[in-house]
Parts: structure tokens; sequence; C-alpha cells
């Protein structure tokens, strides 16, 4: 018999930010149980659902004994499990006793080829589990598998101690109409659960576990799904809205929504004076602080009404929307005084007082760390100016950029909201008249602070970010290590990525190891170790392969081009461009193939500084590929010379036919040592020149 299966556990307030993940985990973990153990019909669907106290899950078409199994089990090789004489060795005795067979069972045992040799078998029919054995097993593994934040210790009204993400007080386990016998953290499986704290009608009987949703909407107003309690939040939002822009995002929908059980938008206003405050701050508030939702113009300046999501619906709700109109003036208030305070204290007038905020103890004050990123940030200008005169940044401003840049870290705001880092620095920096780009890179230092984040725009705010990052990624890679596995608590991988991102999108003629030896440059030599530059461009080249291979590059062109360890990111692109235009060419996997054959070749043979000396060229074919690579390098080198990597890759096309002649004519390992070192020394010349772009034997199929 297959039926519909209710299983609810009824617990205290659970924490909202984790509750859409435990909802989730909490459906899928007890249907994959189930569906392992054979308790589920191929048609079987399941429903999740998670309240402010509940995590609930039916599963349709869900059987009340799983079918019987027949199995194949191997027991011994034969020639372990029978003596001499054919009869029954004790090891194989002791096999049958301990699958609970008879000692005379052997006699029924199964023969049969198992690999080179022959073993014995023992085939039989296993019994399927019973719904309740199986949803015990189930509920038992599933809750030990949740991704509970935090456990919580308390104890049961029997005395006994429980461990859980909150105390729990209801089980519900229900297969169409019948209760199943099973129990969970102290708690026996019953056919009741319970609805709103105020607006619920009282204990709540489920007769069938289909009726489930319906019956606590009605009766006891909940709204049980999160997926259709979130989208009620969201419509109601939107039409409160009106034709002002909703700020809304989605880790704060998912947070209120783990808050209410019946949702009710109202619609609260604040004071305007309050909105002299930069809106960031204001919008900060009312989301992390309250969890309101901050409402904008269509220019996107912030509007003086806000809205709320309350867990009760009333016909008059003027005492709730007041009540919460006055919680949000005090901490408004607080962020005014904040904001009236910090501005009375010049930035500049601050950063002596990021010599007492430690940045690693290793590293020194946030300071030292300020003192480094002036004199990084002015080098890498100069630079930029030189290496791209349209990109000119005056180092003084770029200077002054780094050195205001941390100076929000010690206001009051940002004490309150370290989220607004940079964003305060840079309202600050206009408030004291400071030049419109410093202020400017004071925010956009910190960019792309996540994947796909927008990157800085002005080129003074590129080159204190770049300065910001390389000085983070040295100093930390030195002081802390290089990141391993899934850990990496000071965010290198975002760094790395982010210099690599400005590097190549912006594009920035700048050289990455050159840069990374200037950031190295500002720290004691004692802090740093002598691999330290290898390893980071290995490291920069790691994410670098990843972030291309995201943006949908060939993984076989990204192997080519970054197998030469390239140090202008900005070229890479086109690079990319080059070998995937050259792969499109006839003479392309031919060439691939050679340069292969010559990787091969030359390892084996070791570094050596001979150049090819024609003289002793006896051959036709090395003759006419010494001269065809003459003629060619100088053509590949003015390609090069102008950034023209398509056009250096595809003139090496020309060279295919006195490669192919060389191979076929000329036997490179000779009895003759001279001969054969200037063969080699041929084929260098040949490895140079077609692998200046890319390491084209990547290509080879």
């Amino acid at each position: 018999m297959s039926a519909t299966l209710l299983v609810e556990l009824f617990t205290e307030e659970l924490p909202p930010k984790a509750l859409r993940r435990l909802g989730d985990a909490f459906a899928s973990g007890l249907s994959g149980a189930l569906s392992a153990a054979g308790l589920l019909e191929p048609a079987a669907t399941t429903t999740g659902y998670a309240s402010p106290r509940r995590l609930a899950v039916s599963i349709t078409n869900v059987l009340s004994r799983a079918p019987d199994k027949a199995f194949r089990q191997k027991l011994l090789p034969v020639s372990v499990a029978f003596d001499a004489a054919g009869a029954p060795t004790p090891a194989l005795q002791k096999k049958l006793a301990a699958i609970g067979l008879a000692p005379d069972a052997w006699q029924a045992l199964e023969r049969a080829p198992d690999g080179k040799a022959e073993a014995l078998f023992h085939n039989g029919t296993q019994s399927g589990a019973s719904l309740a054995e199986g949803l015990q097993k189930a509920l038992d593994e599933t809750l030990a598998k949740l991704p509970i934040p935090k456990l919580m210790r308390y104890q049961r009204p029997d005395g006994t101690d429980v461990q859980f993400v909150r105390p729990a007080h209801r089980l519900l386990a229900l297969h169409g109409g019948t209760v199943l016998p099973v129990k969970a953290l102290g708690l026996e499986a019953g056919f009741h659960t319970v609805g709103h704290r105020q607006m619920s009608s009282g204990t709540i009987s489920i007769a069938t576990a289909f009726e489930y949703p319906h019956r606590l909407m009605v009766l006891g107003k909940v709204v049980a799904s999160f997926a259709e309690r979130r989208q009620r939040i969201e419509d109601g939002l939107r039409a409160k809205a009106g034709a002002d822009v909703l700020i809304a995002p989605d880790a704060l929908l998912d947070e209120v929504t783990g808050l209410v059980e019946w949702p009710v938008v109202y619609e609260g206003r604040f004071d305007e004076a309050f909105l002299d405050v930069p809106q960031e701050c204001l919008i900060l508030t009312m989301q992390q602080n309250q969890k309101y939702f901050a409402l904008a113009d269509a220019s996107g300046k912030l509007r003086n009404r806000f809205l709320l999501v309350s867990n009760l619906e009333t016909a008059a709700p003027a005492a709730i929307v007041s009540g919460n109109e006055r919680v949000l003036r005090a901490r408004l208030a607080d962020a005014k005084f904040f904001f009236d305070q910090d501005r009375r204290t010049p930035l500049a007038e601050r950063v002596a007082r990021l010599g007492s905020v430690v940045h690693h103890n290793r590293l020194g004050s946030q300071l030292d760390r300020v003192q480094r990123l002036c004199k990084l940030a002015a080098q890498i200008a100069r630079l930029l100016s030189s290496a791209a005169p349209a990109l000119q940044v005056d180092p003084a401003r770029a200077e002054r950029a780094a050195l205001l840049c941390k100076a929000d870290l010690v206001t009051d705001m940002v004490g309150e909201f370290p989220e607004l880092q940079g964003v305060v620095g840079e309202y600050y920096a206009r408030h004291d008249g400071e030049d419109d780009g410093v202020a400017i890179a004071i925010e956009q230092h910190y960019h792309p602070r996540f994947a796909n984040d927008s990157l800085p725009t002005a080129p003074l705010s590129l080159v204190v970010a770049l300065a910001d990052k390389l000085d983070t990624l040295v100093g930390l890679w030195a002081a802390a290590g290089a990141p391993t596995g899934d850990k990496d608590p000071f965010g290198l991988r975002r760094q790395a990525l982010g210099v690599l991102r400005m590097l190549a999108e912006h594009p920035l003629p700048l050289d990455l190891r050159g840069l990374v030896g200037l950031a190295i440059a500002q720290f004691p030599p004692a802090v740093m170790t002598a691999t330290l530059a290898g390893d980071l461009h290995r490291f920069f080249l790691d994410r670098l392969s990843n972030y291309l291979r995201e943006r949908g590059h060939d993984p076989r062109g990204i192997d080519a081009v970054l197998a030469l360890e390239p140090s202008r990111i900005d070229q890479v692109p086109s690079r990319l461009e080059a070998v995937a235009a050259f792969g499109r060419l006839p003479e392309s996997e031919a060439l691939a193939a050679a340069n292969k054959r010559v990787r091969n070749i030359l390892k084996k043979e070791g570094p050596s500084a001979m150049q090819p000396d024609p003289g002793l060229m006896s051959e036709l074919a090395e003759q006419s590929l010494h001269a065809a690579l003459l003629a060619l390098e100088p053509e590949v080198a003015a390609c090069l010379a102008h950034d023209d990597h398509a056009g250096a890759l595809a003139r090496l096309a020309s060279v295919r036919v006195a490669v192919d002649r060389f191979f076929e004519d000329v036997m490179v390992m000779t009895d003759d040592l001279a001969v054969r070192a200037n063969r080699i020394a041929l084929l260098r010349s040949l490895e140079r020149v077609l692998n200046q772009v890319a390491d084209i034997s990547r290509l080879a199929s």
C-alpha cells in the first residue's frame, strides 16, 4: 500500500538566516534516505515546508513496506572454502555462522567463476523494510546531518539531555491517516501540531497527511511553505512600494521569511531630516537592525518611507506601525549622531590613530600598512603613466588617496557598520574638501568585493585598489601562509581575482611579476620568504585559469597560454583569441604535434646555449628549416612588438612544410655527436620561435 507521508518537527524559533537551508536539508535528507531504502514509488514527489517553528516534509507515493530484494553475496574462494578432500573448511563454517546459515547450508551455495578463480556465492531474498523502520533510520540520519549553525543543549521534562538547533516540542508522522511509531529528540510521533502564537485556534489535529498545509493555513494561520511565504512577502512589498523602487536584497527577504509565519506588510515613515545622513547608512540601519525594507525614487534617492513585514494581521495596525517608527527613529538618530560627530575630525587627522589598530601581529598596525600603500600606490602610478599615457595618474594624488583610504576605520560610523568602510570614507573626504578623484578612490579601492562585483573605474582608483590588494596578498601570504583546501580566512583568492580582473578587463599594461616585486619591497626582508614571488605568481595563474574557464574560453587554449606563465595579464585575452584562430588553420594540428615531439626530444637532452651552425647541416631538410626560421623570426618579433598575437601565430603556419620534411628526412639522434648537438640546437630554435605566444604543443590531440 502507498500513501502520502507527512513528517513535521515542531520547535522553538529556528535561526532565520539558516531556516531555508535547514528546511531544504530536512526534506531532501528524508526523501533521499527513504528512496535508498526502496520505500518510494517512481512517481513520488517531495514537498518541503519550513516556518519559524517547524521543519516538515510531505512525500507522495510512499510504500508501507519496501519490496523484497534478491541478493547475491560472495562468500569465499572455493580454494579457501574446501580442503583437498572437498570437505568444508573451518573458514567456511565460520562464514556460514556469521551470516546466520546452518552448517550444512554450503551444499546449496552457488559455485561460479570469479575472475580467474572460482568462488562460493549465497543467493537469497532480503525482506523489505517496513516504513516505520525505514523512517526511523531516515530521521536519525537526517537530523544528524542537518546544517545546524550552532547546537543548543537542553533538557527534556524527563531529565534527559538533548542537542539540537532549538528545543523540539512535537513530532508528527503520518502515513495517509496512520500515525507511525517513530521517535526523534526524545519525542514520540503523534498527529497534532500547533499554529500561530497569537492567531491560531489552538492545537491542530491532522487527520491525513494530504490536508496538512491547508489545515495549518486555515486553522493555524501559518503559511508552511518557505517559498510561498517568501513570494507573499515580495508581492506585498511591491504592492505597498507603488511607484517607488523597492530595495530588497535576497538575503534580507530570506531572513524575514524565516521570521514570520503569517506575513503582513505595513508602511511606516521617518523624519525627512534624517535624509541628510548618507543613505547607505540609513539603508543598512533599516536592513540590519530592524529588518525593514527601504524605498527609493526612480533616480535612486532614498525616500523617507519604509516597509516592514509583521507576523500579525490586524484591521488597526497603527500601534504596530507607530511602535516600529519609534524604534527606527532611535536607530536613525544614532546614525545621524555618528555622522555629525565623525565629520568634526578630518580624515587626515585620523590617520595617526591607525597606529593603534592591529593589521596582523606579524605585519604591524594599519598605520604601517597605510605607509606601505602610499609608497606602493605612487610607484604603480608612475609605472602606469609611463606604460599608458592615456591613463596618466599623478603619483602625489595616488599617495594622498592611499594615505586616507583606511582612515574611516577609526570612525564611529564604521565602528557601528563595518560594511560601510570606504563608503563612509568617500563622504567624509568630500566633506573635508579632498579632491573628487581621491574621494572616489577611497570607496572604490575595495572593489571588487565579491565575485562579479564592479571594478574601480578611474585610473587613480585602480592604482590604489591594486596597491591595497597586492599588499594584502604579499603580507598575509608571508605571515599566515597560502590558502589550503576550502580554507581562505583572509580572502586571498578573492584578492588575487580582483587584481587579475583589473589588469585584464580594463586592460592595464602592467607586469604582474613586477607589481608583486614592488609590493614585496615594501616589507622588511625578514618577513618575506625566498619563494614568495614565484609561489604568488603560480597562485595568480591558478586563479586566472579558473576565471578564464568561467568566461567560456577553451580549456586547451587556456592551458597553452598559461603554460608560458605570462606576466602581462592584459595580453592574455588576445593570446587566447590568437590561439583559437590558430587552431582553425589546417596547419595547426601538424605543427602542434611536431612541437610536442620537439619538446619530448629536448626534455631528454637537457639545456644548451648552443646556436645552430649552418656549416654542420648536410641535409637539405635541415638547411630548409634553418632558413625558414631565420626568415620567420623577425616577422614574429615584429608582430609581438605590436601585440599582434594572432598575426604572430598565423605566420607560424608557413613553417609547417619545412618542419614536416625535417622529421621525415633527418635523423636527429645521429651517431655523430657534433651533428646531433647541432640538430638539437636547431630544434631549440624551432621551439623558441613556435612558443612565444603560447605553448602550442598543448594543442596537440
